[in-house]
């Protein structure tokens, strides 16, 4: 079991890709997670600052992971949403939705049983500290604020996506405040992480230290 930590931007999931590849690993994006039960919310027209009315919602709604080549893939409710999930929006509303206990209550037993059998990359918030604390490797990928900006700015306009920097400094700034200063599994690296900063980093090299550490450790 490999954990992968850190804030939006950070390049979590570029990096999850990589690794989870070079050891022939199954990737889990758990921030899929959330991403697709926030939209599924949204879909709903859920109030999502409404902690009883997303409860009531959590009790109801069906997700399922399955796995789809070499990573898993977030069913709700029968549906794939696929990329419907990668915007700011949704990405902000799963921030908002991650402070609710109904919400981790309901994914927590689902990312513990993809994972239970090893062989998986865990990307994520909370993997090393609340998911997978008995994680043999676990990292905490960082980045200077400015430089995650950039670099959603960057991916949006090889999507061919509108990529207002003032509206993702906004909501970037704003998904770290509340992922920093929930009650319920505050983003922190856990205290046996290597934490990176990848501020000045390629993601060549993110991979390579990450690698490194884990053959080390198993020679």
């Amino acid at each position: 079991m490999i954990t992968i930590d850190g804030p939006a931007g950070a390049g979590k999931s570029t990096v999850s890709k990589a690794v989870a590849a070079e050891l022939n690993y199954l990737y889990l994006d758990t921030g899929a997670l959330y991403r697709a039960l926030a939209y599924k919310a949204m879909q709903n027209k859920i109030d999502i600052h409404n902690r009883e009315e997303v409860a009531s919602f959590c009790r109801q709604v069906q997700v399922q992971l399955k796995n789809k080549g070499d990573k898993m893939q977030v069913i709700v409710d029968g549906e794939d949403p696929g990329d419907k999930i990668r915007n700011e929006k949704v990405g902000l509303a799963a921030s908002a939705i991650s402070a609710y206990p109904a919400v981790r209550e309901k994914l927590l037993a689902l990312q513990r049983q993809a994972g239970a059998g090893g062989g998986i990359v865990a990307e994520g918030r909370d993997m090393g500290t609340v998911v997978f604390p008995d994680a043999r490797f676990k990292f905490f990928l960082d980045a200077g604020v400015e430089e995650r900006i950039k670099r959603r700015a960057t991916e949006l306009a090889h999507k061919n996506k509108k990529a207002d920097t003032g509206a993702i400094a906004r909501d970037m700034k704003a998904r770290d405040k509340n992922d920093a200063s929930r009650d319920l599994a505050p983003l922190a690296a856990a205290e046996d992480a290597l934490v990176i900063d990848s501020t000045s980093l390629n993601v060549s090299q993110v991979v390579e230290l990450i690698l490194k550490r884990i053959r080390e450790a198993m020679l």
